[in-house]
């Protein structure tokens, strides 16, 4: 869903920048091909494109085995959305914060950022997403999983839309007997500095076990939970070789600007 709109965004703008030159006309070019695409008032001709069922079949693995599962995804589903934080979109919770009843019956967990679990939601159509605009709004809850593989069917579609990271991407897909697979699993650990009242909460933390202020805790981006005495110093006489792995290493985010000061 978003991909698509995204990728359609992106690509209008890279042939005409010149008309994409303030915040307002970019978000309403951004809506006027969510609606155009179908996301708020569903294509009748175009069948096909309405579950997520006929383009891909879902598989998971659980933290307690290592055995592929089908994963049952509603006929409505349209598009689906994984994460390993609880945020997407500029900030937006499409896990939200159900009760402990709702946890306890389909055995879900917070979404935490160091817990190795990717968390897959999904959404019907356009004015589903917008429930993340309201308070305790979330998408539909499928899976927790330690890893996710996307079989796509033969001729189902000629390509898919894809983002991550919020970069949008075509995705070929088979025409003949062979097939793509896509699996997604926890590779390596970034270790990021929070507050105690960040969203993106650790799972070495107590439930409601808030920090005084000005504190804050080191934990790793998929990874477990760690302390400053487990981080790797930067050499800073090591050779030239390894000065950009070194700068690399100091930045916060993909900015050049936000540096740590030596």
């Amino acid at each position: 869903m978003d991909a698509q709109v995204s990728y359609e965004f992106h690509r209008q703008r890279q042939e005409n920048p010149e008309k994409f030159k303030s915040q307002l006309i970019n978000q309403g070019t951004y809506a006027k091909i969510g609606i155009t695409q179908g996301w708020f008032l569903a294509n009748a001709t175009d069948r096909s494109s309405k579950s997520i069922n006929k383009l891909a079949t879902i598989e998971i693995q659980t933290k307690n085995d290592h055995v592929w599962r089908k994963l049952k995804i509603s006929k409505s589903v349209r598009s689906i959305v994984m994460l390993n934080l609880p945020s997407f979109s500029g900030g937006l919770n499409p896990w939200g914060n159900p009760n402990h009843s709702i946890y306890k019956k389909r055995d879900f967990t917070p979404a935490f950022v160091d817990d190795g679990l990717i968390e897959l939601v999904g959404f019907r159509n356009g004015w589903h997403g917008l429930a993340l605009l309201v308070p305790e709004g979330h998408g539909t809850r499928l899976a927790q999983a330690h890893k996710v593989r996307m079989t796509f069917h033969k001729g189902s579609a000629k390509e898919a839309y894809m983002r991550m990271d919020g970069e949008p991407w075509l995705q070929p897909l088979p025409e003949d007997g062979s097939e793509t697979k896509i699996v997604i699993t926890r590779l390596r650990q970034a270790v990021m500095l929070t507050t105690g009242n960040c969203i993106a909460a650790s799972a070495s933390h107590e439930p409601g076990n808030v920090m005084e202020s000005g504190q804050g805790s080191l934990c790793n981006i998929f990874g477990e939970s760690t302390s400053p005495d487990h981080l790797e110093p930067i050499d800073s006489d090591s050779g030239d070789s390894s000065s950009e792995d070194s700068e690399a290493r100091r930045k916060f985010g993909a900015a050049d600007t936000f540096k740590v000061d030596s």
